[in-house]
């Protein structure tokens, strides 16, 4: 079983990366790769397109942090993406947004291939990492303004964003590899103060659980 992990920033999994490498963890280094894209839809279609054009994989899994329009997910809180959009996909008409679907060229809304629960059930595991699952929309402006959030949030609805996760889902697809992505919440999606954002804690938690999953994972294959 080879597993690509792929984040956007190299602190976002530094510590479970070097974890997982070291003798004690049992895996080997060409059970799993790390892929690091650089921030943004762009930087991570082409990473991961080049990369995939060359080396084959049985899963890849999306690792990063991610915004919260949804108050009932804890800042820190560990998540599954169970759906991804492109939401600025599309063109403006008027007071209304067109989709690139609904234009007839192309779509925005995409699916991961695997589940947590579906991995485990086939590793014959417990699924015992209790992750919530929740959606999402991958964007290239972080959102910071009250009248563009409500507007969004009118729209779709969405609980989560990130500027990665369409883009990961959708160059997996193309190159017909499983994939996975699982997202920590850093901060709420509201008008920009760092002070309440809580990345440490985000990515404290998101490689403890990557730390956890890919052993188990990797050790039962």
């Amino acid at each position: 079983m080879r597993i690509l992990v792929v984040a956007a920033t190299p602190f976002e999994v530094e510590s479970s990366a070097s974890g997982l490498r070291n003798q004690e963890s049992g895996i080997r280094n060409q059970d799993l790769e790390f892929l690091i894209t650089g921030v943004g839809m762009v930087a991570t279609a082409f990473a991961l397109g080049r990369h995939l054009a060359s080396h084959q994989y049985d899963l890849a899994i999306n690792l990063g942090i991610a915004g919260s329009f949804d108050r009932n997910i804890t800042l820190g809180q560990v998540v599954e993406i169970a759906e991804d959009n492109l939401s600025e996909l599309g063109a403006d008409d008027a007071e209304t947004f067109l989709t690139i679907d609904s234009m007839g060229f192309g779509e925005s809304t995409f699916k991961p291939t695997s589940s947590l629960s579906g991995l485990c059930k086939t590793l014959n595991i417990p699924n015992h990492y209790g992750l919530k699952q929740a959606t999402a929309i991958t964007v290239n402006t972080v959102h910071g303004n009250e009248p563009s959030i409500k507007k969004l949030a009118d729209r779709l609805q969405p609980q989560l964003e990130s500027m990665e996760g369409a883009a990961f889902f959708y160059a997996c697809r193309q190159a017909d590899v499983p994939c996975l992505q699982i997202r920590a919440v850093s901060n709420y999606v509201e008008k920009r103060n760092r002070d309440a954002w809580r990345i440490e804690l985000a990515i404290k938690n998101l490689n403890s659980f990557a730390a956890e999953f890919l052993a188990e994972f990797v050790g039962n294959t």
